[in-house]
């Protein structure tokens, strides 16, 4: 399986649970991290989340499986004294943590940032949370359609019928997981230079709120409040979804010459000559005429005919395809998107879990180790960290580690 070492020799720790959190280390694991995750002794809540309740009831809950490949795992009872202890020892030797607990939580552990900075001043603390670590919503829980609504998402999803709208996945919990990888790792590259530690605060909410720079810019730059407008691209026409004979059709149509490409290959070539559409502008003040005119030429042949006719012709286009249709894809199957695990415990079957979405040096970056049992590395970890057997019998009878 294909991997990359960007991070060798960097240790994380992920005291995370669900999403946002887990899904930082999975992008850190497959960048050759070591990422050590420590969990409650009743396992991250993802565990028993996903698809298929067996996997559920065995701890190993598709939720879990999708962002927990490459991790080590331990479970430690951080309230109990020798619990907390060995996470000090964990931290003595780690490059950076990333937990996402309600804010003021790991202080009133005695685990904060300040705290354990004075133990690793070279530590890279990231603090995934909703809202941030201060201001007024900073003490709410962190649920990823809450902050869809609050961010200003759904306000601009769906149409005028069915809008405000979910977007259809975890968007600000990935965005959130994606910033703080991207946080960290410019974090850990400072401290590899100058030995200096830092503490990352990252808000889902405002990093799903940079996320949305063209729609956040034309209401603070130009005035025009962002409106729900369904399949259709706000800055141009024809741009949006398009009905065909068979199947829907992407076309994004954006610059003159494309538009008139499509005029040209759909049989309608007066269309670009038309008043109502030789202009941009134009274009978007009569969007709907415009739209009809090509549905009605459109409707000759089905999507996937239609795809290949305005790609070779010089039109952006693309069919609309269910998560299975993409997946069996050339693109993606021949891709390396997916990778896969044998022998996960408690699965029934290989674990086939998406990469991340990018190359380096021609290599697409993987785990190299399937999702962990919960703490199935606490006598490994703890043999590290130089408990010896006895030591560790006692922690695991006293409950300080699961």
């Amino acid at each position: 399986m294909a991997r990359t070492d960007l991070l060798s020799g960097v240790t994380v720790l992920d005291l995370t649970n669900v999403l946002a959190g887990p899904f930082t280390g999975y992008q850190l694991a497959c960048l050759g991290a070591r990422v050590i995750k420590v969990e409650s002794p009743e396992g991250d809540l993802a565990r028993r989340l996903g698809a298929d309740p067996a996997y559920a009831r065995s701890l190993m809950g598709i939720s879990f499986l999708a962002v927990n490949a490459g991790k080590e795992s331990i479970a430690l009872d951080l309230k109990h004294p020798d619990g907390k202890a060995v996470l000090l020892r964990l931290v003595e030797r780690a490059d950076a943590l990333v937990e996402n607990f309600r804010p003021g939580v790991m202080a009133r552990l005695g685990l904060d940032h300040e705290t354990l900075a004075r133990s690793n001043p070279r530590l890279v603390y990231c603090a995934i949370s909703g809202f941030g670590q201060e201001g007024p919503l900073a003490h709410r829980p962190a649920y990823d359609q809450i902050i869809q609504g609050l961010s200003g998402v759904m306000s601009v999803t769906g149409d005028t019928a069915s809008a405000p709208l979910r977007v259809g996945y975890p968007v600000c919990d990935t965005i959130g997981g994606l910033t703080a990888a991207f946080a960290v790792c410019a974090a850990l590259f400072r401290a590899r230079a100058t030995g200096e530690g830092s503490f990352v605060d990252v808000s889902m909410l405002d990093a799903t709120i940079a996320t949305m720079g063209w729609v956040v810019s034309n209401f603070l730059n130009a005035g025009v409040e962002p409106r729900p407008m369904g399949n259709d691209n706000f800055t141009a026409a024809p741009s949006g979804t398009f009905r065909t004979g068979a199947g829907l059709l992407n076309v994004a149509a954006n610059e003159q010459k494309q538009f008139e490409a499509l005029c040209r290959l759909v049989g309608a070539p007066g269309l670009a000559a038309d008043t109502r559409f030789a202009e941009r502008e134009a274009r978007k003040r009569h969007r709907a005429e415009l739209t009809a005119a090509l549905e009605a030429k459109l409707a000759a042949r089905p999507a996937a005919e239609w795809e290949d006719i305005l790609v070779a012709g010089g039109v952006p286009a693309g069919r609309v395809l269910s998560v299975p249709e993409i997946l069996a894809h050339p693109h993606a199957s021949e891709g390396e998107a997916i990778a896969t695990y044998a022998g996960v415990p408690g699965t029934p079957r290989d674990v086939r879990v998406a990469r991340p979405g990018f190359r380096i040096d021609g290599a697409r970056p993987a785990a190299a180790a399937r999702p962990p049992a919960l703490s199935e590395h606490r006598d490994r970890l703890l043999a590290e960290l130089g408990y010896d057997g006895a030591a560790r019998a006692a922690l695991a009878a006293s409950g300080a580690v699961g």
